[in-house]
């Protein structure tokens, strides 16, 4: 059988594998891309998106009950978890299907199917009709990360959930137990705990939220409590009984074990990638924990070949795996690539009260040696924010003390996952804290935060 000749395969159409293709195709390549499952990937499907959209119904439910603080009547509140569901996978299946168009504007063609790599330039399909053999001089593996799961902690799918099974529930948790409390652990606890699930978090380090902040992770950890959930921190489950409608688990915190009955059980305890069953190791591609050792330019030392994303390691965020599949087809045509720096990408997490940061902790910068000068402003200082009802929240600025580099950013509260972009753009044209200092933020926005956070660490503050 003939193979089919492309410029570029990508193998994975998650967020970067798609970005790949479109920018591949773009450049003018000859480009295919290839997908097991669904078009848009985890992110689009089963992670990002829809986890958004359930959070909005659950962020709506709170505010409808706080309907007296506005002036406002709203009697007989409830919620129709199952319409909340409906409407979440709607809304991810109207972008998935969005990623189907975009493919045919770009020319991309499309296998479904699953991928090997038989040898160096070539990729195998397994699809329904039978084998596809294809053949390219560069492809890129985007092929993402799944749930890890824990010997004696793994899904059933009844008692005990991965973030799939949470995102298509077939009932109303009433006693909840999370265990960890990264992004994923801690969305789903906000959801649930907000439509009225007696919710604990179990986390084996000694905060919530572990790589944000230590300052912002213990604002999240006492606003968490006032919401009614119960966060056990270094701590670890160590055994789940399970008997009909009931999961016992074994907590282990300070060397004791405590047991403690919950109904349900959402595991979220990391990932690990999607490596197996590509031929990867036979190709001679360097894996360290299940993820693939690349170069700042995603390359994995074949010629060639490329990984990027989630399966390429961390951090495992939807919009680094995008900023690498455009590197990397740049890359690839010749232009120049701008390599992806871990500390120039934001983190953000969808609870209530939302998280976001960029840059260097206030810990780490000192632990590299930096000289700092640290900034903080409280929402309750700000106007928009108590016009909002959203009194409650923190933004804090880290700057080395001899240059003025803006070495960090740290928010907690309404929408900062909006505003931590501003500072995002900061870090990426080097800006000093002069420049922030001279900047005009409007009025009234949460936006003016983050200028009282700079003048704050520069004795300047104006509003506290």
């Amino acid at each position: 059988m003939m193979a089919t000749s492309y410029d570029l395969i990508v193998i994975g159409a998650g967020p970067g594998g798609y970005v790949a293709a479109i920018r591949g195709a773009q450049l003018g390549m000859k480009v295919a891309i290839v997908e097991r499952e669904h078009l848009g990937g985890i992110c689009l499907n089963w992670g990002c998106i829809p986890t958004k959209a359930m959070l909005r119904s659950s962020e709506v439910f709170h505010l409808m009950h706080r309907a007296k603080e506005f002036g406002l009547k709203a009697d007989g509140i409830g919620y129709d978890l199952d319409a909340v569901v409906k409407r979440s996978r709607k809304v991810a299946g109207q972008l998935s299907g969005g990623i189907g168009h975009l493919m045919k504007k770009n020319k991309v063609t499309v296998y479904m199917g699953a991928a090997t790599l038989p040898a160096k330039g070539k990729v195998s399909v397994k699809t329904d009709k039978g084998s596809q053999e294809l053949t390219a001089k560069n492809i890129v593996l985007a092929t993402g990360a799944r749930a890890r799961e824990l010997p004696g902690l793994e899904a059933d799918g009844d008692l005990v959930w991965t973030y799939k099974h949470a995102l298509t529930p077939k009932r109303m948790p009433k006693k909840l137990l999370v265990i960890g409390s990264g992004a994923i652990g801690i969305e789903f606890a906000s959801f649930y705990n907000t439509l009225g699930a007696d919710t604990t978090v179990v986390e084996v380090m000694d905060r919530v939220l572990p790589v944000e902040d230590a300052e912002i992770s213990a604002f999240a950890k006492k606003s968490f409590e006032k919401q009614g959930m119960k966060i056990m921190q270094k701590a670890m489950v160590k055994q789940l009984d399970r008997s009909k409608g009931k999961v016992t688990a074994h907590i282990e915190k300070d060397g004791k074990i405590e047991k403690i009955d919950f109904d349900t059980v959402i595991s979220a305890v990391g990932i690990v990638g999607n490596v197996e069953g590509l031929g990867l190791e036979e190709l001679g591609v360097k894996l360290d924990r299940t993820h693939v050792v690349t170069d700042e330019f995603c390359r994995t030392g074949i010629d060639g070949l490329y990984a990027i994303g989630d399966i390429a390691g961390a951090p495992w965020l939807a919009h680094k795996a995008s900023h690498e599949g455009v590197m990397v087809a740049d890359l690839i045509a010749g232009k120049h690539a701008h390599p992806v720096k871990p500390e120039t990408i934001a983190g953000c997490t969808y609870c209530h009260p939302q998280v976001a940061s960029v840059g260097y902790t206030e810990a780490k910068a000192k632990e590299l040696g930096y000289d700092i000068k640290v900034g903080r402003f409280p929402f309750i200082g700000n106007g928009k924010a108590i016009a909002l009802g959203e009194p409650e929240g923190l933004v804090k600025t880290i700057f080395d003390a001899k240059t003025g580099e803006l070495l960090g950013a740290h928010m907690i509260g309404a929408e900062v996952t909006e505003l931590i972009q501003g500072y995002v753009v900061g870090r990426q044209l080097e800006t000093t804290e002069e420049d922030l200092m001279n900047t005009v933020f409007p009025h009234p926005t949460l936006s003016e935060m983050m200028h009282e956070s700079v003048l704050d660490a520069y004795d300047r503050v104006i509003h506290m």
